[in-house]
């Protein structure tokens, strides 16, 4: 397995290629502004078959460049009307971006096959109604959307944010995961589910205390 960054846009959104090196097969997860000829250069440079969009959730700086990219889109159901008419979700949006339709709504622990790769979908609401992680099992490898960074989790206070009992109870999906599990976020630098317990169990008890 093959896990290529692209780091694109004003606030340097992480797009990812997911690649199975023996079928040449490969997933993009998250579309940022700039990134779907980065995208399509690699997969053209090393001969690889693109075959579905992953969308971790539908705010504007991941699903900017979506329209560029002529291959199957999927999403989480909760976040599909910012996709198909993108501004929808009361954020401003900074660029044009041209709304695409879905075609395929994914859902709590369905599994995606990308060639000989597993991949898991966790349903996190909390930073977006359907945000969603992206799991595989074999590989310890996570790919956690806005909904967990290194040393943050997915903004509160945006238009799209969830009631906090959703996200924490998402938090807690992922700190039951393998310490080891790498973690790929949406923006910054990958971490470990080791490296972020005590984040998590900080922004949890925060949140509760926004419950009470």
């Amino acid at each position: 397995m093959i896990v290529k960054r692209f780091s694109t846009g004003p606030i340097d959104t992480n797009s990812y290629l997911l690649i199975c090196p023996s079928s040449k097969s490969a997933a993009v997860i998250d579309v940022g502004q700039n990134s779907a000829k980065e995208l399509s250069s690699y997969a053209e440079k090393h001969q690889l078959k693109l075959e579905k969009i992953l969308l971790t959730h539908s705010h504007w700086d991941h699903i900017a460049d979506i329209s560029h990219l002529n291959i199957p889109v999927y999403i989480h159901q909760d976040d599909e009307a910012n996709v198909v008419n993108p501004g929808s979700d009361g954020l401003p949006l900074f660029i044009p971006i041209q709304g695409v339709k879905v075609d395929h709504y994914l859902k709590d622990g369905e599994v995606i096959d990308v060639g000989d790769l597993r991949i898991k979908v966790i349903h996190t609401p909390g930073h977006t109604p359907g945000g969603v992680c992206f799991y595989l099992e074999e590989q310890k490898i996570l790919f956690s959307g806005d909904t967990l960074f290194q040393g943050a989790i997915g903004r509160m206070d945006l238009p799209t944010a969830c009631p906090p009992l959703k996200m924490i109870e998402s938090l807690k999906k992922l700190e039951a995961l393998p310490r080891e599990t790498s973690v790929y976020p949406g923006h910054g630098d990958k971490t470990t589910i080791k490296q972020e317990l005590s984040n998590i169990h900080a922004m949890e008890k925060l949140l509760h205390k926004r419950t009470i």
